[in-house]
């Protein structure tokens, strides 16, 4: 049998790509190693589901090593889950799914006890009774210090090394340098694996499939859909993408959240930028003009810690009447000492570029940080295509609404990923027992985590247009122009407009060769249309998204996720309101 990427169903779409030459089986596929990725890998292989990792570069290189702040958790002396609760909804601009919130809240905690039970080790301080606890601190948005961070500033390189480690301690296959390419589906249209290009020799190469009956999409933000952002090189909404050509529904998509302070290299600067984290506002740094004025103060109760929508809002806006390209952030009263122990990542970064936070104000500008949308799921991770799932930042739970709460985002690739192996491993368990066999670890892949085989079939589907790799580069420039901070109709439609000529003039051209660049400026550009109609169609400002044109919240028509599934004939985004802000099940007879 030849698993070829002709097995999705015709109302599908798939990039241009070889036969693949190589084929593995599993239980699971995961697609990332950040935070979700592997937490859903370790869950999974510890229950005796055959689990393969792919990877877009090596194991340790995801987007969660880049966190700096820490994870939120009610585990303070004082705390609960309900104020967490509470701080996440406000954050959200009334567009959370209260239910995945409560969720998150309540099984956060303990989530973060077992990350610290697999290996991590978070900073801790002297307790008056001689011990120590878990040291805490507080970011924007947050009533309370909770939040727990590693190293001082660098908890997501805590954590990636962590669960890492464990992975190659439990010796999980793992493919990397792997770009995922598109879904594979039996018969009935449920999943059956993906394929994927292998980049550079080893012992996959080139294009291949692994099938599996359930597959985990854990592929992180897609920030480099924009000139200047937080995000690695890696972050190019291929899982988004991917999901969008098999038919899936995301929803959000327009709720990008421009991290409020980052390290301002220059008007022309793009490619990843260091990121200067909350947790040095939360430690008491200042956010000033070129003449040194405080102008956060009276803007909103929690001043310079309010969330992050709202700084990155009030520094715009300050820098449009100083008619400047950036602000500054004050941390000289912190001294040398706390700088090098608390903050030593942002520092030596800092450092690095010429600036000394010990003497001299930091300056800072807003840049495209995280995606508070994704791929539409229920609380157990299940997306619209059976047997698909999607965990982390790629999907879109309604927990972060119109604005991700600080430090959410990993928690929430904690909780999430937990729910979704508990859902699988259950499905596994239940399948053993059908069958009666007593060794379902031994069992072949196929009868493991579902029923029966999952066998890709052999169908028509679309074959995408494949964007020249130079277009990566147009997509993030009329990105930045149009979709930035500052959004209207008139530069989401002039945004609207250049992509769908760069579509156009793809398609009218000599075909692009297939190739990694390729791909990735085609899932970018894809990206970016159903993220610029999003934006178009949400006429009010909400959270991180700011109309200029509709500067108010219009709770009457706004308080609704916008749902955008890929028209395949015509690669036109179809956009659908939901009747409020609880998603409908994602199965429907849930």
């Amino acid at each position: 049998m030849s698993t070829a990427q002709s097995a999705i169903p015709p109302e599908a779409l798939r990039l241009p790509a070889p036969e693949p030459g190589w084929r593995r089986e599993a239980d699971v596929v995961v697609v990332g190693s950040g935070v979700a990725g592997l937490t859903v890998a370790l869950r999974c292989e510890a229950a005796g589901l055959r689990t393969v990792v792919v990877t877009k570069a090596r194991l340790d290189d995801g987007s969660t090593r880049w966190a700096q702040g820490g994870i939120a958790a009610a585990l303070g002396e004082g705390d609960t889950p309900e104020q967490h609760f509470d701080d996440t909804l406000v954050a959200g601009v009334g567009l959370c799914d209260a239910d995945a919130v409560r969720l998150l809240v309540s099984e956060g905690p303990g989530a973060v006890r077992r990350l610290i039970d697999t290996g991590a080790r978070f900073d801790t301080e002297d307790t008056e009774e001689g011990g120590t606890e878990i040291a805490l601190t507080r970011e924007g948005g947050h009533h309370r210090r909770r939040i727990v961070h590693a190293g001082g500033d660098a908890t997501g390189a805590e954590v990636s090394r962590a669960l890492v480690e464990a992975v190659r301690a439990k010796a999980i296959p793992t493919i990397e340098n792997a770009l995922a390419l598109d879904l594979l589906k039996d018969a009935e249209g449920r999943t059956a694996g993906i394929t994927l290009h292998v980049m550079g020799e080893g012992r996959h190469d080139g294009v291949g499939a692994v099938l599996a009956p359930a597959v985990v999409l854990a592929t992180g933000g897609m920030g480099q859909v924009f000139a200047a952002t937080t995000n690695p090189p890696v972050s190019t909404g291929d899982g988004v993408a991917l999901a969008l050509r098999a038919g899936a529904e995301v929803s959000d998509l327009e709720f990008v959240q421009f991290h409020p302070t980052v390290l301002f290299l220059g008007p022309g600067a793009e490619g990843q930028q260091p990121l200067v984290s909350e947790a040095v506002r939360g430690e008491g740094a200042h956010l000033v003009d070129a003449d040194g004025v405080r102008f956060m103060t009276g803007q909103h109760e929690l001043g310079e810690l309010a969330p992050r929508d709202i700084v990155a809002k009030a520094i715009t806006r300050r820098m449009r009447e100083h008619g400047t390209t950036h602000m500054y952030l004050d941390a000289r009263h912190f001294g040398a000492q706390m700088w090098e122990n608390r903050f030593p990542t942002i520092l030596a970064a800092c450092r690095a570029h010429g600036i000394d936070p010990v003497t001299a104000p930091i300056p800072i500008s807003p840049a495209a940080h995280y995606a508070s949308g994704g791929v539409r799921t229920d609380t157990r991770g299940r997306t619209t295509v059976p047997g698909l799932y999607a965990c982390g930042e790629v999907a879109c739970t309604g927990v972060h609404g119109a604005n991700r709460l600080a430090s959410n985002s990993l928690l929430e690739g904690l909780v999430y990923a937990e729910r979704i192996a508990a859902h699988l491993i259950a499905g596994h368990t239940t399948a053993a027992e059908r069958s009666g066999v007593a060794d379902e670890g031994r069992r072949p892949a196929h009868e493991s985590a579902h029923e029966s085989a999952r066998e890709p079939v052999r169908a028509s589907a679309r074959v995408e247009v494949l964007q020249a790799a130079e277009d990566r580069f147009a997509v993030q420039r009329a990105m930045s122009e149009g979709v930035s901070v500052l959004r209207s109709a008139d530069s989401l439609r002039t945004t609207a407009e250049a992509l769908d000529a760069l579509r156009a003039r793809a398609a009218d051209a000599e075909p692009a060769e297939p190739g990694v660049d390729t791909w990735q400026a085609t899932n970018l550009l894809t990206v970016a249309r159903v993220l610029t109609e999003a934006a178009l169609a949400r006429e009010e400002t909400r959270g991180c998204h700011w109309r200029e044109d509709h500067p108010e919240r219009a709770d009457a028509t706004g308080a609704r996720h916008i749902v955008v599934t890929l028209d395949a004939p015509t690669h036109t985004p179809r956009l659908r309101r939901t009747d409020g802000t609880t998603f409908p099940p994602t199965r429907p007879h849930d």
